[in-house]
Protein backbone atom coordinates (compact mmCIF):
# COMPACT_ATOMS: atom_id res chain seq x y z
CA UNK A 1 0.00 0.00 0.00
CA UNK A 2 1.12 3.54 -0.75
CA UNK A 3 -0.44 6.64 0.82
CA UNK A 4 -0.33 10.13 -0.69
CA UNK A 5 -0.92 13.54 0.81
CA UNK A 6 -4.54 14.32 -0.07
CA UNK A 7 -5.36 17.66 1.54
CA UNK A 8 -4.55 20.25 4.18
CA UNK A 9 -7.11 21.42 6.75
CA UNK A 10 -7.36 25.07 7.83
CA UNK A 11 -9.88 25.81 10.59
CA UNK A 12 -11.58 29.13 11.24
CA UNK A 13 -14.19 30.59 13.57
CA UNK A 14 -16.41 31.31 10.57
CA UNK A 15 -16.16 30.24 6.96
CA UNK A 16 -16.24 33.88 5.83
CA UNK A 17 -13.26 34.70 8.06
CA UNK A 18 -11.35 31.65 6.87
CA UNK A 19 -11.99 32.37 3.21
CA UNK A 20 -10.91 36.00 3.54
CA UNK A 21 -7.77 34.96 5.40
CA UNK A 22 -6.76 32.38 2.79
CA UNK A 23 -7.47 34.61 -0.20
CA UNK A 24 -5.62 37.47 1.46
CA UNK A 25 -2.55 35.30 2.08
CA UNK A 26 -2.41 33.62 -1.33
CA UNK A 27 -4.11 36.25 -3.52
CA UNK A 28 -6.11 33.59 -5.37
CA UNK A 29 -9.85 32.80 -5.05
CA UNK A 30 -11.11 29.88 -3.00
CA UNK A 31 -13.85 27.75 -4.51
CA UNK A 32 -17.23 26.82 -3.02
CA UNK A 33 -17.26 23.53 -1.15
CA UNK A 34 -20.40 22.51 0.66
CA UNK A 35 -21.94 21.24 3.89
CA UNK A 36 -21.05 18.20 5.98
CA UNK A 37 -24.40 17.25 7.48
CA UNK A 38 -23.01 14.62 9.84
CA UNK A 39 -20.67 17.08 11.58
CA UNK A 40 -22.49 20.39 11.15
CA UNK A 41 -19.63 22.04 9.26
CA UNK A 42 -19.05 23.60 5.85
CA UNK A 43 -15.99 24.43 3.76
CA UNK A 44 -14.35 26.15 0.82
CA UNK A 45 -11.60 24.57 -1.29
CA UNK A 46 -8.43 25.47 -3.14
CA UNK A 47 -6.57 23.30 -5.64
CA UNK A 48 -2.94 22.44 -4.91
CA UNK A 49 -2.54 20.71 -8.24
CA UNK A 50 -4.09 17.65 -9.87
CA UNK A 51 -3.96 15.39 -6.80
CA UNK A 52 -4.08 17.61 -3.68
CA UNK A 53 -6.06 20.50 -2.27
CA UNK A 54 -6.62 22.70 0.76
CA UNK A 55 -9.87 23.10 2.63
CA UNK A 56 -10.97 25.83 4.99
CA UNK A 57 -13.51 24.41 7.42
CA UNK A 58 -15.74 25.97 10.08
CA UNK A 59 -18.80 25.19 12.15
CA UNK A 60 -21.95 25.86 10.11
CA UNK A 61 -24.17 28.08 12.30
CA UNK A 62 -27.23 27.15 10.21
CA UNK A 63 -26.83 23.39 10.77
CA UNK A 64 -28.23 21.43 13.71
CA UNK A 65 -25.76 20.22 16.30
CA UNK A 66 -24.30 16.81 15.39
CA UNK A 67 -25.01 13.70 17.40
CA UNK A 68 -21.29 13.14 18.03
CA UNK A 69 -18.36 15.50 18.65
CA UNK A 70 -17.37 17.46 15.58
CA UNK A 71 -14.24 16.36 13.74
CA UNK A 72 -10.91 18.20 13.95
CA UNK A 73 -11.55 19.19 17.57
CA UNK A 74 -13.83 22.04 16.48
CA UNK A 75 -16.08 21.61 19.53
CA UNK A 76 -13.29 21.88 22.09
CA UNK A 77 -12.55 25.00 24.15
CA UNK A 78 -8.88 24.57 23.27
CA UNK A 79 -9.55 24.84 19.54
CA UNK A 80 -11.92 27.76 19.97
CA UNK A 81 -9.23 29.57 21.95
CA UNK A 82 -6.60 28.86 19.28
CA UNK A 83 -8.86 30.23 16.56
CA UNK A 84 -9.46 33.49 18.44
CA UNK A 85 -6.17 34.72 16.94
CA UNK A 86 -7.28 33.83 13.41
CA UNK A 87 -7.51 30.81 11.09
CA UNK A 88 -4.91 28.08 11.47
CA UNK A 89 -3.50 25.12 9.58
CA UNK A 90 -4.49 22.39 12.05
CA UNK A 91 -4.38 19.04 10.25
CA UNK A 92 -3.75 17.03 7.09
CA UNK A 93 -5.26 14.00 5.41
CA UNK A 94 -3.53 11.13 3.60
CA UNK A 95 -5.19 9.28 0.74
CA UNK A 96 -5.04 5.49 0.74
CA UNK A 97 -6.31 2.99 -1.86
CA UNK A 98 -8.00 0.87 0.80
CA UNK A 99 -8.55 0.89 4.57
CA UNK A 100 -8.97 -2.87 4.86
CA UNK A 101 -6.11 -4.59 6.64
CA UNK A 102 -4.76 -1.38 8.20
CA UNK A 103 -4.40 -0.94 11.94
CA UNK A 104 -6.69 2.06 12.35
CA UNK A 105 -6.18 2.49 16.10
CA UNK A 106 -3.80 5.47 15.64
CA UNK A 107 -6.20 7.19 13.26
CA UNK A 108 -9.79 6.67 14.39
CA UNK A 109 -13.01 5.01 13.29
CA UNK A 110 -13.70 4.74 9.54
CA UNK A 111 -16.86 6.68 8.68
CA UNK A 112 -18.67 6.70 5.33
CA UNK A 113 -19.36 10.35 4.53
CA UNK A 114 -20.77 12.53 1.77
CA UNK A 115 -20.85 16.16 0.63
CA UNK A 116 -22.89 16.85 -2.45
CA UNK A 117 -21.79 14.38 -5.11
CA UNK A 118 -18.63 13.44 -3.20
CA UNK A 119 -18.43 10.10 -1.35
CA UNK A 120 -15.55 8.98 0.83
CA UNK A 121 -14.51 7.03 3.94
CA UNK A 122 -12.50 8.95 6.55
CA UNK A 123 -10.98 7.95 9.87
CA UNK A 124 -12.30 10.10 12.74
CA UNK A 125 -11.56 9.54 16.46
CA UNK A 126 -14.72 8.95 18.47
CA UNK A 127 -14.10 12.02 20.63
CA UNK A 128 -13.51 14.22 17.58
CA UNK A 129 -9.91 14.94 18.54
CA UNK A 130 -7.07 15.59 16.13
CA UNK A 131 -4.89 12.48 15.72
CA UNK A 132 -1.51 13.16 17.25
CA UNK A 133 -2.55 16.73 17.95
CA UNK A 134 -3.00 17.24 14.20
CA UNK A 135 0.34 15.95 12.90
CA UNK A 136 -0.75 12.33 12.50
CA UNK A 137 -2.93 12.23 9.38
CA UNK A 138 -6.50 11.20 9.07
CA UNK A 139 -6.86 8.56 6.36
CA UNK A 140 -9.24 8.95 3.45
CA UNK A 141 -10.42 6.60 0.76
CA UNK A 142 -12.32 8.28 -2.04
CA UNK A 143 -15.25 6.46 -3.63
CA UNK A 144 -15.81 9.25 -6.17
CA UNK A 145 -13.19 11.39 -7.93
CA UNK A 146 -11.46 13.63 -5.40
CA UNK A 147 -12.07 17.42 -5.43
CA UNK A 148 -8.83 18.46 -7.21
CA UNK A 149 -9.98 16.60 -10.32
CA UNK A 150 -12.75 19.21 -10.62
CA UNK A 151 -11.26 22.32 -9.02
CA UNK A 152 -9.81 25.05 -11.26
CA UNK A 153 -6.02 25.21 -11.09
CA UNK A 154 -5.09 28.37 -9.17
CA UNK A 155 -1.37 27.91 -9.74
CA UNK A 156 -0.71 27.07 -6.08
CA UNK A 157 1.46 24.08 -5.17
CA UNK A 158 2.54 22.54 -1.89
CA UNK A 159 6.32 22.58 -1.63
CA UNK A 160 6.71 21.04 1.81
CA UNK A 161 4.51 20.13 4.78
CA UNK A 162 6.55 20.31 7.99
CA UNK A 163 5.26 18.43 11.06
CA UNK A 164 6.61 19.27 14.49
CA UNK A 165 6.03 16.82 17.34
CA UNK A 166 7.53 15.82 20.70
CA UNK A 167 7.77 12.25 19.31
CA UNK A 168 9.32 12.55 15.85
CA UNK A 169 10.46 8.92 15.73
CA UNK A 170 6.94 7.72 16.52
CA UNK A 171 5.42 9.89 13.80
CA UNK A 172 8.03 8.75 11.28
CA UNK A 173 7.18 5.15 12.09
CA UNK A 174 3.50 5.82 11.42
CA UNK A 175 4.26 7.47 8.08
CA UNK A 176 6.66 4.69 7.12
CA UNK A 177 3.93 2.13 7.86
CA UNK A 178 1.72 3.99 5.40
CA UNK A 179 4.56 4.13 2.85
CA UNK A 180 3.70 7.81 2.48
CA UNK A 181 4.62 9.57 -0.75
CA UNK A 182 4.87 13.35 -0.63
CA UNK A 183 6.95 16.30 0.52
CA UNK A 184 6.51 15.78 4.27
CA UNK A 185 9.19 16.58 6.84
CA UNK A 186 9.10 15.62 10.52
CA UNK A 187 11.02 17.48 13.21
CA UNK A 188 11.11 17.66 17.00
CA UNK A 189 9.03 20.38 18.64
CA UNK A 190 7.68 20.96 22.18
CA UNK A 191 4.09 20.52 20.95
CA UNK A 192 2.36 19.47 17.73
CA UNK A 193 2.57 22.07 14.96
CA UNK A 194 2.12 22.17 11.20
CA UNK A 195 3.78 24.46 8.68
CA UNK A 196 2.92 24.37 4.96
CA UNK A 197 5.24 25.99 2.44
CA UNK A 198 3.35 26.88 -0.73
CA UNK A 199 4.36 28.23 -4.11
CA UNK A 200 1.85 30.77 -5.46
CA UNK A 201 1.72 32.84 -8.65
CA UNK A 202 3.17 35.73 -6.64
CA UNK A 203 5.89 33.76 -4.86
CA UNK A 204 6.31 31.50 -1.80
CA UNK A 205 3.88 31.70 1.14
CA UNK A 206 4.08 29.91 4.49
CA UNK A 207 0.93 28.88 6.39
Amino acid sequence: MTAHLDHLVVAARTLEEGRAWLEGRLNVPAQPGGEHERFGTHNVLLSLGPAAYLEVIAVNPQAPAPERPRWFGLDTPEMRERLEDGPLLIHWVARVPDLDGLDLAPFGEPLDLARGENRWTLTVPGDGSLPGGGVRPSLIRWHTPSPPTRLPDAGVRLLTLRLGTPDPDGLRNVLNTLNLVGEVEVYEAPQPELVAMLETPEGPVTL
